[in-house]
C-alpha cells in the first residue's frame, strides 16, 4: 500500500533510466580489489568526507585536511562527524523504530547548537505531524518493489520540506537518506556519501530540493534526477580514494 504512494515517481520522464544508472554506478564501485583489503581506512575517508560535505551544506565550511587534524571545534561540524559515525550502528534500527532513529540523529548533529530541550524533539506543525508519520511508515514498510535509491532520495526530501527538528535539521535528512541506503542493501557497508554529490552540485542541489518541496512533477522529477547524479559522483569518488590506496 505504501509504496503505491512512492512507485508511480518512476514512471516520471527519465527518473527510471537515472536510478538505474546510478544504481550500476555504485555496484561497480563496491566490486572495486581495493575495498577487499582497505575497506576499513577507505570508510573512515569516506565518513569524514561526508560529514565535511553535510556541514557545509549547512553554511558550515572547512577543509578536509583541518578537520583531520582535530582543529575544528565548530559545533555543526561536531555534530556532523557523530553522526558519519553512528550511521553504522543504527542502521539496523532504521527499518524497525524510523521515529527513534531520527531523534537520536537529531540529538547527535544538533547538541552544542540548539537548547538541551529542543534535541531529539520534532517541532511540527498538526499537518506537518501527520506527514512524518506518513514518511515513517514508508521508512519501517518492506518495499522491495522501490529501489532503494528511489526511497532514500524521498526520504531525504521529505524530511528537508519538513525540517521537523531545529538546527541543523539538513544533516538529519542526508543521514536518513544514507541509512536508508544502508539498510535497503545497496550500500551495506555506507561507503556510498551522496553528500559528496550534493556539494559538488550545490546550486543544483538547492534548487531542486525546493522543487520537490512544491509537490509538482516537474519538481519531484528534478529532485529524483539531481539524487541520482549525486550517487553517481559519490560512487565516482569512491573509486577514486580506491584506486589511490
Amino acid at each position: 500500500m505504501l509504496a503505491q504512494l512512492i512507485a508511480p515517481l518512476l514512471a516520471l520522464p527519465d527518473v527510471d533510466p537515472a536510478l538505474a544508472a546510478a544504481r550500476t554506478s555504485v555496484d561497480t564501485a563496491l566490486r572495486h580489489k581495493a575495498l577487499r583489503r582497505s575497506g576499513g581506512p577507505l570508510a573512515a575517508e569516506v565518513g569524514l568526507r561526508s560529514a565535511v560535505a553535510s556541514a557545509a551544506l549547512e553554511g558550515h565550511v572547512f577543509d578536509v585536511a583541518d578537520v583531520r587534524a582535530g582543529t575544528v571545534t565548530d559545533p555543526v561540524m561536531q555534530g556532523a562527524l557523530r553522526v558519519s559515525a553512528a550511521l553504522d550502528g543504527l542502521a539496523p534500527r532504521w527499518s524497525r523504530a524510523p521515529r527513534q532513529v531520527l531523534a537520536r540523529l537529531h540529538l547527535l548533529a544538533a547538541r552544542g547548537s540548539v537548547a538541551d530541550d529542543e534535541l531529539g524533539r520534532p517541532a511540527t506543525a498538526p499537518v506537518d505531524a501527520g506527514r512524518l508519520d506518513t514518511l515513517c511508515a514508508l521508512i519501517a514498510a518492506e518495499t522491495p518493489e522501490v529501489p532503494a535509491l528511489l526511497r532514500a532520495a524521498v526520504v531525504h526530501g521529505e524530511l528537508m520540506a519538513l525540517r521537523p527538528f531545529a538546527g541543523p535539521s539538513g544533516i538529519v535528512a542526508r543521514a536518513a537518506a544514507r541509512l536508508t541506503l544502508i539498510a535497503d542493501g545497496l550500500d551495506p557497508r555506507g561507503l556510498i556519501a551522496p553528500e559528496l554529490g550534493h556539494r559538488e552540485r550545490e546550486p543544483e542541489y538547492v534548487g531542486t530540493v525546493n522543487a520537490f518541496s512544491t509537490g509538482t512533477p516537474d519538481g519531484v522529477r528534478s529532485w529524483l534526477k539531481h539524487c541520482a547524479s549525486a550517487v553517481t559522483l559519490a560512487a565516482e569518488e569512491l573509486t577514486r580514494l580506491a584506486d589511490e590506496i
